[in-house]
Order: structure tokens, then sequence, then C-alpha cells
């Protein structure tokens, strides 16, 4: 079937951000929106520099709003130019009042307005993902102080190794929180001020006929201001070091969050079932199969986990860009970057839930311990042994099928069973909680209770 009618991008396909805040945030209303900001602080800035009458920047202000402009006929016409501010500046000039028209977009080149809409909408993202991030940490925090001392068994290389406790895992995915906290926070996101080959020049002739010797550079700070966004010291328009950066975290949070939810679906199989998805109508359901409970929760965190690095790659190689605008690198960014905010607030909203909702089975984790009859803690075992007979006879005797009674001879009954206690060989794990959740105190993160 084809038609010519446009459709709606809600996420059918991308149920990671479907509905989520960060969905919102990102569609192509939110753009439009965006670029309509940010022709409404060039006109402020360039009144308060005395370039245009306060009028007409007040005007430009009052016509700014998406719903008087169609937004299927602009995305249809922006393929004309490759770009969807060439199709938006006479459209958006047709409903600003006349005495007022001839000042819109003055002296501006696209990229000013797409670049510096992209970095309010990023602006946007990035609050609603490290309000989330918070929520992740405050969560996992409480669960590492709660199961500080929850004997769990250690895997390596999907088998077990030495008991850890449950809290140094949870204190483990607050870490890596916390790293992606500190990203997201330390971000900067410049506004993008250049006219059509980052020399500010048409800014300045604009200017010239009254302020001959006006400085155009002086309106970079207040454009920026006005924003909300970083003051650059240069236009960026063929230094893309914000998109790149902004990539790698992006990359980075999803990551950071993949660990945390690739472990929750290992620990909720079946034969394990040491953690389980909080409960929801409807969640986890199989259209097949009516026994099972899915981990949906976590599946919706790695697929983002999974994608966003390949976008962020698509954003470091758009840093190629010839000359002062390049054909194809900066066009390449627009997509990929809209995606991988979308994939990130969308998974950082959905862990948030995940972790605050995360049931523990601390019985299962002893049951899994036992499983072995205390090959778990042969380190151990190697270690006191090797004081009396030397490693390689330690080594011997422990791999002999039914050691037990020898090993009760060498190091006597009470002495073994004392060695044989998993919740005994832990090392310094609660220590190292201790440490996870004093720097999320200085971060400001205190660990979320449970009624």
């Amino acid at each position: 079937m084809t038609t010519d009618r446009a459709g709606t991008d809600s996420g059918l396909l991308a149920p990671t951000w479907a509905g989520s805040p960060a969905g919102a945030a990102t569609t192509d209303e939110a753009y439009l929106a965006a670029m309509l900001d940010v022709e409404v602080a060039l006109a402020r800035t360039q009144a308060a520099a005395g370039l245009l009458p306060a009028q007409a920047a007040a005007a430009i202000a009052a016509a700014a709003r998406a719903e008087r402009l169609d937004l299927v006929d602009l995305a249809r016409r922006g393929r004309d130019a490759a770009n969807p501010v060439v199709a938006l500046v006479p459209a958006f000039t047709d409903v600003v009042a006349s005495d007022a028209a001839d000042y819109v977009h003055r002296g501006a080149t696209s990229q000013d307005i797409l670049d510096s809409a992209c970095m309010l909408v990023a602006r946007r993202v990035l609050d609603l993902v490290a309000a989330d991030l918070a929520r992740v940490a405050a969560a996992l925090a409480g669960l590492a102080a709660r199961h500080r001392d929850t004997v769990q068994a250690g895997r390596t290389l999907t088998q077990h190794a030495v008991p850890v406790t449950f809290g140094l895992k949870a204190a483990t995915w607050l870490g890596l929180t916390l790293d992606a906290l500190r990203r997201v926070r330390a971000i900067v996101l410049p506004a993008q001020l250049g006219g059509a080959a980052g020399t500010l020049a048409a800014y300045g002739e604009h200017a010239a006929a009254d302020r001959p010797d006006f400085d155009a550079t002086t309106l970079i700070a207040p454009f920026a201001a006005e924003l909300g966004l970083a003051e650059p010291v240069l236009p960026w328009h063929t230094a893309r070091t914000p998109i790149a950066d902004l990539g790698a975290a992006l990359a980075f949070v999803t990551g950071a969050l993949g660990k945390f939810a690739v472990d929750v679906q290992t620990l909720s199989r079946t034969e394990i079932r040491e953690v389980a998805e909080p409960a929801a109508p409807g969640r986890g359901g199989s259209s097949a199969m009516p026994h099972k409970r899915n981990p949906v929760l976590a599946t919706l965190v790695v697929t983002a986990a999974r994608q966003v690095p390949a976008l962020a790659l698509v954003l470091t190689q758009s840093m190629l860009a010839e000359d002062e605008r390049p054909a194809g690198a900066w066009h390449a960014e627009w997509q990929p970057l809209r995606e991988a905010l979308r994939l990130t607030g969308g998974a950082a909203h959905t862990a948030a839930e995940l972790a605050e909702g995360l049931e523990v089975h601390a019985d299962r984790m002893r049951h899994n311990v036992e499983l072995t009859a205390g090959e778990i803690v042969s380190e151990r075992l190697t270690v006191a042994l090797s004081r009396t007979m030397g490693k390689a006879a330690a080594k011997r005797l422990l791999a002999q099928a039914g050691a037990h009674e020898e090993l009760a001879k060498v190091l006597g009954r009470e002495r073994l069973a004392d060695l044989l206690d998993p919740a005994r060989y832990t090392g310094a794990a609660g220590a190292l909680v201790d440490r996870a959740l004093a720097a999320a105190a200085a971060m400001g993160i205190e660990p979320t209770t449970r009624t």
C-alpha cells in the first residue's frame, strides 16, 4: 500500500523510549519548537544590542508557535535543500507581523539555528536523564546497603567462582551509575553562532549602517545565555567536538545501565531465580506461553545499550567535516543524535523503575551458593592447606573425590566447618560496599528505603 499521508513516529518499533519523557522531548514537534526558540533568542539578543527594534523581537516571539506551522509540509520541503531550516525561515516569516518580518533570521545561517536547537533538545533530555540516573543510584545504594552481607555465588566465565555479596554486586552497578551521572553533569552544550561560513560577517553587515564599528563577536555570549547554553569560543560548525562528546556520554550511560540490566537478566533465569523484576499487570507476558514472566524492563535497557554505541560512532565519524560546511557529514548527525537521545532517555527512565522495584531472593542466593557442596570456597581451602602441606599437595588433595575425610584429618572438623562457610569468605566485600555508599553520598545520593 502506498500513501502520501504522513505517518506518526510514536515508537512502535522502539519500546525503550515509546511513551517516555525523552520520547516526548525529541519529537518532530519538539525539534521545531526548539528551532523557533533559537530564532526568538537571536532576535532578542540583537534587540538588546540595539540591532533591531524591541517590538520586532516581541512580535517574533509572539509568532513562534509550532502549531502555527505545517510540520509535514516543512519536512517535505526541507528535502529540496537537504535542510529543514531553509523551509522553516520563509514559513515562519509568513506568520510574523509584517513590520517585524524583515528581522526574522537576520544574519543567521541554517546551521546556527539547527545546531543550537539540537543543543537545546539535548539539554532538555539530559536533564531528564540526570534525574533518572539519580533515581537509579539511590535505589541501587539502597540495595547495596540492605544486602551488604547477603552471600551470593560469584560467577566468572559463567561458572561459580568464590562467594561474593549481593550488596557488592549492587555497589558495582551503583559505581557505574555514578560514573554515568558525572559524565552527564559534565557535558558542555554550546550555542552555535557563526553565520554562513563561521565569520559572523552578516551579523556585522546588518549593523554597519548604524554601527559601523560593531563587533559581532559580542553577540555570542548573550545569545548563548538567552538559550541557557554554554558560550563557545569559536563557531563549531566544522569542529564537532560537542556532538562527538555528547555521543560518547550517551554511549557510556547506556553501557553502564546495560551492565546492570544484563546482570538482572542472568540472575532472573528460571534455574537461578535470585532476582525478579517488579511485577505489573501485563508485564513480561508471552503471546504463546502464559506461564512466563520475562525480564522486559532489563531487555529494554539492554536494547538501548546495544544500539547507542553504533549511533555514537556515526557522530564521531561526522567530525570529518570538510570546508566550512560539509556536504553530508553534518546532515548525517541529526537522526542518529535524536535516536541516541531517545534511547538513552528511555533506558534511564526504565532503569529507574527496574532498580526501584527489583525483588531480591536472598534465600535462593544461599541455595545456589550451596550447590557445589563447598567447592565454592576451594580457594580458601587451598590457602589453608598450603600452610601445612604446600600449594601443590593441597591442590592434589582437593582434586580427589571424597576428600572431605582427609581434609577433616588435616584441618580438624571444627576448623574445616569454619573454612567451608561461604559467609566467612567474602573478603572485603562489606568495606567495598561502604566505600561505594560514601561515594554516592558525596554526590548527594542517599539510599532509598523500602517499607
